[in-house]
C-alpha cells in the first residue's frame, strides 16, 4: 500500500506520496582475468622502513637546516600529506618563514607531497632528484590506503608515538578525500572482498612467528570511524570459490594518475624539478639553498649510512586493465593482493626474502605463482 504524509505550509495542507528507498544491491563481481600471458608490467620498488617510525627531525649539517623526512615503510603514499605537514611544522619551528627558497631532495610520495604542502604554505620550492615518476620507488607501491603497513615496530609504539601517528594519518587522509572525483581519478573509493579457507576468527601467523620480520602493532583500531565496517557474506552472496568471504570499502590511489597531477600542480605554481643525484652528505653543501627538506626514502639510508633504516623489497605485477573489474581482491593467508587501478590489475606478493632485501631485479616467477592462485578463486 502506497503511503502518504502531510506537508503543512502555512494555512495549506499538502498531501505527498512517499516512497520506501532501498539500497541498491551491490553488482556482483565480473570474474578477473587471471592469466600469466596478460602480464604487462612487472615494477620492483623499496620500502624505506625504520623500527622507530619515520624520521621526521631538523639538522644543521654542513651550513645548512636540514628536515629529514624519511622512512616510512609501507605506508609512504597513506601517510604522505600528515606527514609533511609534521616536517613543514619543523621548518617554522627553525625559524624558516614563508616566502624563502627552500629544497626538497626526493620525488617519490614523500617528495611531492612535501614539496607541495611546502609550496601551499606559501615557500619557493625547488625539487631535487635523482629520478622522476616512474622510475622512483613509490611508482611500485600497491596503492591500497594502509598507513600502519610496517611503519613502526612493536617496542617502539609507545602511546605518545601512537597519538602522534593517529593525527598524521588523520590529517593525510582529509587531503587524499580532495582529490576524489577529478577526471584522472587520483584517488577513488573501491568496494573489496577478502577471501579466506578459514574462519575470520582464525588468528594467522604474524611475521615475527617464522622469524622472517619484527613484531609490528594493533593500530587500525584507532582509525576505524575512517574506514566503513566490513560485512561477512554468505554462499550465495558472492562467487568465489572459497568458504569465507568478507566485503569491505576502502581507498586506492591510481598512483601514476596522482604523481602526473602532483607534478602538474608543483610546476604550475612555480616549482623547478632539478635532476641530480647525491653521493655523499657533502654534496648537500653545494646546493643554492640554505634550507634542505630529505626525502629520500631509501636512498637515505645510503647517503647518511643510517644503520637505523632497513630496505623492504616489494614487487608488483599489472595485468591489462579490465574496466569492468572495480573491485579489490585479498586472498588471506595466501600472500595475494589485487587492487583494480586504471593502469591495470595490480596484483602484488611478497617474496620469502624482501625483508632486508634492496635487490631491484623483477623475478617473474613470483609474479606468476600470484597470478595463478588468483586464478584459482574463480
Amino acid at each position: 500500500m502506497q503511503r502518504r504524509h502531510l506537508l503543512a505550509a502555512g494555512s495549506a495542507t499538502l498531501a505527498l506520496p512517499a516512497f520506501g528507498l532501498e539500497f541498491a544491491a551491490p553488482r556482483a563481481p565480473v570474474a578477473m582475468r587471471a592469466s600469466t600471458d596478460r602480464i604487462i608490467d612487472i615494477a620492483v620498488g623499496i620500502r624505506p622502513f625504520r623500527a622507530q617510525g619515520p624520521r621526521i627531525e631538523a639538522q644543521r649539517l654542513h651550513g645548512k637546516t636540514v628536515v629529514h623526512h624519511y622512512g616510512h615503510g609501507g605506508s609512504g603514499w597513506s601517510l604522505s600529506w600528515g606527514s609533511a605537514q609534521r616536517a613543514l611544522a619543523l621548518l617554522q619551528a627553525s625559524g624558516v618563514k614563508p616566502g624563502q627558497h627552500i629544497a626538497v631532495i626526493g620525488c617519490g610520495a614523500i617528495g611531492l607531497t612535501t614539496a607541495r604542502t611546502a609550496q601551499q604554505a606559501g615557500y619557493k620550492v625547488r625539487l631535487y632528484a635523482k629520478d622522476r615518476p616512474p622510475r622512483v620507488h613509490s611508482s611500485a607501491a600497491t596503492g591500497l590506503w594502509t598507513p600502519d603497513s610496517r611503519i613502526v615496530t612493536e617496542e617502539h609504539a609507545s602511546e605518545a608515538w601512537t597519538a602522534d601517528w593517529e593525527a598524521t594519518a588523520r590529517a593525510s587522509f582529509k587531503v587524499h578525500q580532495s582529490y576524489l572525483g577529478l577526471p584522472s581519478g587520483p584517488v577513488e573509493w573501491h568496494d573489496g572482498y577478502v577471501v579466506g579457507d578459514e574462519g575470520f576468527d582464525q588468528h594467522l601467523p604474524s611475521y615475527a612467528a617464522n622469524g622472517s620480520e619484527p613484531d609490528y602493532p594493533e593500530l587500525s583500531s584507532r582509525i576505524a570511524d575512517l574506514r566503513p565496517q566490513g560485512k561477512e557474506l554468505t554462499a550465495d552472496e558472492h562467487p568465489f570459490r572459497k568458504p569465507h568471504v568478507r566485503r569491505f570499502t576502502q581507498l586506492v590511489f591510481n598512483i601514476p594518475a596522482y604523481q602526473r597531477l602532483l607534478l602538474d600542480d608543483f610546476a604550475r605554481d612555480g616549482g623547478e624539478l632539478v635532476q641530480r643525484e647525491f653521493r655523499e652528505p657533502r654534496d648537500l653543501a653545494r646546493l643554492p639553498e640554505r634550507v634542505v627538506v630529505n626525502c629520500m626514502g631509501d636512498g637515505a639510508r645510503k647517503l647518511l649510512n643510517d644503520a637505523s633504516m632497513t630496505p623492504v623489497r616489494g614487487q608488483t605485477a599489472r595485468l591489462i586493465p579490465q574496466p569492468e573489474v572495480d573491485y579489490a581482491l585479498i586472498y588471506r593467508g595466501h600472500n595475494l593482493v589485487v587492487l583494480p587501478r586504471r593502469d591495470g590489475l595490480l596484483v602484488a606478493a611478497m617474496g620469502e626474502n624482501d625483508f632486508g632485501s634492496d635487490d631491484l631485479r623483477p623475478d617473474r616467477a613470483q609474479s606468476e605463482a600470484a597470478v595463478q592462485r588468483l586464478a584459482t578463486l574463480f
